[in-house]
């Protein structure tokens, strides 16, 4: 009998995920949300029943995965008290795909220890799009064995996995892929900004960018809604903000002065505060581009 597997945080990527796994012939049985309509609607598309509690979700479910917003979430979802993931969780594996600090992690792992169940964090570098078509980039870190059972179900929705070591690690991991995509994005919108003062012509400016040193994979993704002007979200800017925050903290406890991670925190903190953190990270455009003020044509 295959494993049953319930979803904790069922926005954009979960969402996804749960589709795809449904598609993929596995049983999905429960699905939580902090927004009831949400769950409804995603458990509908799936035939899992939408749980109001979490220790439902770990009642309905041998494997949950945990998309959740951030640290705040992690720790309120894995609390030793209240309703919580952890009731009744002897032989369950949580897997925990949000990208939240190592050390939540690490504390996530002891608590579902203690609770007798096993924990993997399977780090996401990737967005909507590869979530629903089963190709996201996978960093895990965790017990082996925990890695050993995730995987049949992880191979269903990566088309690359790397078991980076224990837990915590593949969180450093996909902190710095975040910082080092942030700082690219940032770099490039200012790129572009000052092509367009200077009269350029930016689809030229992009294609010349993509054929020299000036290359990178944000351009390749995010260019061109640079240039239009379209940031329909896909990965927000406020999920960069912390994302960025993240990676700070972990420089500043090594005691690394890194400029340019914290100047690009800094941007996408002041989107934030402009009411432009719902915007997709490549909005950081708007506060570089002359001329017009924040557009979008809506978020996802």
């Amino acid at each position: 009998m295959s494993e049953r597997i319930g979803f904790v945080g069922v926005g954009r990527m979960g969402a996804n995920m749960a589709r795809r796994l449904r598609e993929r012939g596995l049983v999905v049985t429960a699905v939580y949300d902090r927004h009831d309509a949400t769950a409804q609607s995603v458990a509908d598309e799936v035939g899992a029943e939408p749980c109001k509690r979490l220790a439902r979700v770990t009642e309905l479910a041998d494997i949950i995965i945990t998309v959740v917003t951030d640290d705040a979430a992690m720790e309120q979802i894995f609390a030793e008290s209240g309703d919580n993931l952890l009731t009744g969780a002897p032989g369950r594996l949580f897997v925990n795909c949000a990208t939240v600090s190592p050390k939540t992690h690490v504390k996530v792992e002891r608590l579902s220890r203690k609770a007798g169940a096993q924990s993997l964090e399977a780090c996401m570098a990737s967005s909507i799009t590869q979530a629903r078509q089963g190709t996201l980039y996978l960093m895990c870190g965790g017990k082996p064995k925990a890695f050993d059972r995730a995987r049949p179900v992880l191979e269903n929705l990566s088309s690359s996995m790397r078991y980076v070591g224990k837990a915590g690690e593949a969180a450093k991991v996909k902190a710095l892929v975040n910082m080092v995509m942030n700082i690219n994005t940032a770099g490039l919108a200012e790129g572009l900004a000052l092509g367009q003062a200077l009269g350029l012509d930016l689809r030229m400016l992009r294609e010349v960018f993509s054929q020299t040193g000036a290359n990178s994979r944000v351009l390749e993704t995010d260019g061109e809604d640079m240039q239009n002007r379209e940031h329909s979200c896909y990965f927000s800017a406020a999920h960069a903000a912390k994302d960025s925050g993240i990676a700070f903290k972990l420089a500043r406890k090594c005691k690394l002065n890194l400029p340019l991670a914290k100047a690009t925190m800094k941007q996408y903190e002041k989107m934030v505060a402009l009411g432009l953190g719902e915007l997709d990270k490549s909005g950081i455009a708007e506060l570089t581009f002359p001329g017009r003020g924040p557009q979008s044509r809506g978020t996802s």
